[in-house]
């Protein structure tokens, strides 16, 4: 029967007698442990920070009535030329109108799915901001604001102003900060919006919008359903886009495909619309984990060197051992048990350093124009790290001190005896 206390006792010894080589296996742990943590800690916040500045103002299914050419054109209807290969050129769209057909029923039903956490309206059309003798072209949305704020963290690009002030405002609108840096208006100011057919509306700005990407903050502008409907001089049922978002994004392909047959509409899935993003986005977390475990690898090689070294040293006092009776399993504990006291202690520490580097970066002032909502730089603070991180600790040193060990195991006492 194994005696662990006096393994653990001898393996102790060993570790304190050689203080230095201990200490400099341990620091190797603590700093690939401490170096893993900081680094996909970092990297993970900084790629979910990249991603939820697309995914955000992206809706995991947009539906809309695209206008596009007829597939059956009139020469298809003639009988004479049914079995004939016709060539048609100049086509032009059909006509049809980008309002969707029976749009707030369409919308009841699809909050009535249980896959969808919701879906919200909004009206696109095209505009002329008109701010004295400047005129700029530009985008008006118009949206059901509180909703956007609950779906797509909407609050988190009105760098002025509130969401509630668009809400009470019939005449009010977010400005798109490009806009409103070109044209020299702020919030209290009026702008106004002239439409394609040439009407023209005055508009209070009671906010300035915000996404991060300059495109769309120098033409998009956003104000109430209600008023964009007055503005185009249109119905109460007049909607031009739907936006849903589902529990589940892996559901927005199958989804949107039974909209586009059931409603014969245009639906576009996140994973169609940002499919460029999304290989970038895997790539930038396969080139973190890369990283991160070849620290941790890298660690695992300078213990077993450590102990390698540790067993050659320690020739003398494994012969002794072995000639008082201790057996090859007993000497194999005794160095597996030291490589696992590295590993535990050197683990423990580089878990809290990796978790006060984190938090340090964390408060570090980070702030850009393209993000006005991001003021420290992004930090994922997943426990999960920290467990992996641990695991592959114990796991690295455990194979570490694996092969020293077994070498210790098969040392011939009376050899190393007769030698001296």
């Amino acid at each position: 029967m194994t005696n662990w206390k006096v393994i653990l006792n001898i393996a102790r010894t060993h570790l304190v007698t050689k203080i230095k080589q201990t200490a400099t296996a341990a620091l190797g742990v603590t700093f690939g442990i401490g170096a893993y943590i900081t680094l996909v800690c970092f990297m993970t916040g900084l790629n979910k920070m990249l991603d939820d500045l697309i995914l955000n103002q992206t809706p995991h299914i947009h539906i809309f009535n695209e206008i596009e050419p007829s597939k059956k054109q009139p020469v298809d209807l003639y009988d004479e030329l049914q079995n004939t290969f016709n060539v048609v050129h100049s086509i032009k769209p059909k006509q049809s109108q980008k309002r969707i057909h029976n749009a707030l029923p369409i919308i009841k039903y699809l909050n009535k799915d249980p896959k969808v956490r919701g879906a919200i309206p909004q009206i696109k059309s095209q505009i002329f901001y008109i701010s004295g003798s400047i005129e700029l072209g530009g985008n008006l949305t118009g949206v059901d604001i509180m909703k956007e704020v609950e779906f797509f963290n909407f609050r988190d690009y009105i760098v002025k102003g509130t969401p509630q002030a668009l809400q009470h405002n019939d005449n009010g609108i977010l400005l798109g900060a490009g806009v409103a840096k070109k044209m020299s208006l702020d919030i209290g100011d009026r702008v106004q919006i002239s439409t394609i057919k040439g009407d023209v509306f005055p508009l209070k700005i009671v906010g300035i919008y915000q996404s991060g990407i300059a495109d769309i903050d120098n033409i998009q502008s956003f104000t109430t359903i209600k008023t964009v409907q007055r503005i185009l001089g249109e119905a109460e049922n007049y909607i031009t886009d739907i936006n849903v978002k589902l529990h589940n994004i892996d559901q927005a392909i199958a989804l949107g495909e039974k909209v586009e047959q059931q409603f014969k509409l245009k639906a576009i899935d996140i994973n169609t619309a940002n499919a460029q993003f999304e290989t970038g986005t895997t790539i930038r977390n396969l080139i973190t984990y890369a990283v991160s475990i070849t620290l941790l690898i890298v660690a695992g090689f300078g213990i077993y060197n450590i102990l390698n070294m540790l067993i050659y040293e320690k020739m003398n006092d494994i012969a002794i051992l072995k000639a008082t009776g201790f057996s090859g399993k007993d000497v194999q504990l005794i160095f597996m048990s030291q490589a696992m006291i590295i590993g535990v202690v050197g683990g423990v520490l580089g878990l809290l350093i990796g978790f006060g580097l984190s938090h340090l970066i964390d408060q570090l002032p980070f702030e850009t124009e393209a993000l006005p909502t991001i003021t420290t730089y992004p930090i994922n603070h997943n426990l999960w790290f920290y467990g992996i991180g641990i695991t592959f600790a114990m796991i690295s040193t455990f194979l570490a001190g694996y092969l020293p060990s077994q070498k210790a195991k098969k040392i011939d006492p009376v050899r190393i005896i007769r030698g001296q």
